[in-house]
């Protein structure tokens, strides 16, 4: 390909050539840890410039299905993409219009349902002591607002080891994502650093009851004590997320006029939209 090759065309034969590499790895039956051919062979043998496969290359690493190494030894490797690459990925689709509390419990309420009959037949008793041992954080009222907070992040911590036994990796990842947005948005950590007994208290009943169905193999009882906890969840969290936005609210229009914070962020925005 020709310097004079047009940028458009060029990020196209990039694209072309990393799904020929992605397709290489599928009918080869390569897995994590193999190593693709050396950079020369893929040169001759898609008749393409160094400098475009290792675009391609660079592509697939940002990817997370191939990491480089350099050196004696190096080359590229197949790696799997991590539920952390995937989940940051989704992240950045979501970076400019993050879903709202609602939008993540609507989810919630469909899938995870779902998602506790899949785990029939899925459970032994190692796993179950496991899902009681994440519990026993959050079985008391916390002492401290930083207990509080990671009180309600091993909560969350339970529902991401129930998607760890699903046995459809689909499901398993549209449950996942919600679940770790609870665990990041602002509003939420707003929600978690204060104190709230009533969504401690509601979420260790229905994991228990849940834990029990599950244990007895009632798994119509364990599908309905999730659809109701998702409904009660969503009530609190919804309810707290109004009550701290009048507060915030109060705190910015209070008789004292706005706080030294404020207009200082209100000037920093001010300034920059006049310098755009």
């Amino acid at each position: 390909m020709s310097a004079s090759t047009p940028r458009h065309q060029r990020r196209k034969r990039t694209a072309v050539i990393g799904e020929a590499i992605k397709e290489y790895i599928a009918s080869h039956g390569l897995g994590p840890g193999d190593r693709l051919p050396q950079e020369s062979h893929l040169i001759d043998v898609l008749d393409a410039s160094k400098g475009t496969i290792r675009e391609a290359l660079r592509g697939l690493e940002s990817q997370g299905l191939i990491h480089t190494r350099t050196g004696p030894g190096g080359g590229a490797f197949i790696t799997e993409v991590t539920d952390d690459r995937a989940m940051e990925l989704l992240g950045n689709y979501f970076f400019f219009r993050p879903p709202t509390i609602h939008d993540i419990y609507q989810v919630r309420k469909q899938l995870e349902p779902t998602l506790v009959a899949s785990l029939d037949g899925q459970l032994n008793d190692d796993d179950v002591q496991q899902l009681e041992s994440v519990m026993s954080f959050y079985d008391h009222p916390p002492e401290s607002l930083e207990e509080e907070r990671q009180q309600r992040i091993k909560e969350l911590e339970f529902h991401l080891l129930l998607v760890d036994h699903c046995p459809n990796p689909l499901l398993a990842l549209m449950c996942r994502f919600p679940i770790r947005l609870l665990m990041s948005l602002t509003t939420c950590q707003r929600i978690y650093g204060q104190p709230y007994p009533e969504l401690r208290r509601q979420g260790h009943d229905y994991q228990r009851r849940l834990i029990d169905a599950l244990r007895q193999g009632q798994v119509d009882t364990a599908r309905d004590i999730m659809a109701e906890h998702m409904q009660t969840a969503q009530g609190l969290m919804e309810e707290r997320e109004a009550m701290l936005d009048k507060a915030f609210f109060r705190a910015e229009t209070n008789d004292d006029g706005p706080s030294h914070e404020y207009l200082a962020l209100s000037d920093l925005f001010s300034r920059s939209d006049e310098r755009d």
